[in-house]
């Protein structure tokens, strides 16, 4: 697949996508590596537009320029963002109360603080990105280590054969203590982000290194 027919795909897509304005977005690819530039007016068209060029077929990785631009009514103050933020995080259930700690400066939330599983990492991550105002996200929240469960890599490995997105066949799993390593080829970069967050869903993982070439 040439490079000029996968920057088609890409703009087709995001000109597809409903939750997206793709007029100040432009694309470029070189390589298979699509480069995203532009802007958008909110950290979330951002994180989809990423989404988007990494699953189209032919995309070996992402690179992201795109700047989000605070315009007009939609600017709100750091302020109003925090205090958004934190009853947002408030209202998960699945959050354990004062685990999560926010900090907003010009925009950008950064989440700090510590919490047991992956899963809850992300979910605070992803409550507060939505929110108006944020410009980006910086995840500083820890994984609380816990015991290593002995059959970590046969559930990861049995996942992987199971999931319909990604050939299993071609990636080996290594487990050291509560550290994940992942290592192999897949056909495109949305099997390898496939394969990752399914090491992640294992209990008892703490750190994923996805070593997974593109082929």
């Amino acid at each position: 697949m040439t490079d000029l027919a996968i920057q088609q795909d890409i703009l087709d897509e995001l000109a597809f996508e409903p939750s997206i304005d793709a007029a100040h977005i432009g694309v470029s690819v070189e390589d298979g590596i699509a480069t995203l530039s532009g802007h958008v007016s909110t950290y979330a068209e951002k994180l989809t537009a990423e989404d988007v060029a990494a699953r189209m077929k032919g995309v070996r990785a992402v690179a992201v320029e795109i700047e989000v631009r605070r315009v007009g009514h939609k600017q709100h103050a750091d302020d109003q963002i925090a205090s958004r933020a934190i009853d947002i995080i408030a209202w998960n259930t699945a959050l354990p109360e004062g685990s999560v700690h926010v900090k907003v400066e010009s925009g950008w939330v950064t989440l700090s603080g510590e919490v047991r599983w992956r899963f809850q990492r992300t979910a605070a991550e992803h409550a507060v990105r939505k929110l108006g105002g944020v410009v980006g996200v910086i995840n500083l929240l820890t994984i609380r280590p816990c015991p290593t469960v002995p059959d970590v890599r046969r559930r990861i490995e049995d996942a992987l054969k199971r999931s319909a997105e990604v050939d299993a066949g071609g990636i080996t799993v290594k487990v050291q203590d509560d550290k994940v390593v992942l290592e192999g080829g897949v056909r495109a970069w949305h099997e390898r982000g496939v394969a990752e967050r399914t090491a992640w869903s294992v209990p008892g993982v703490a750190a994923v290194e996805n070593h997974i070439r593109i082929n």
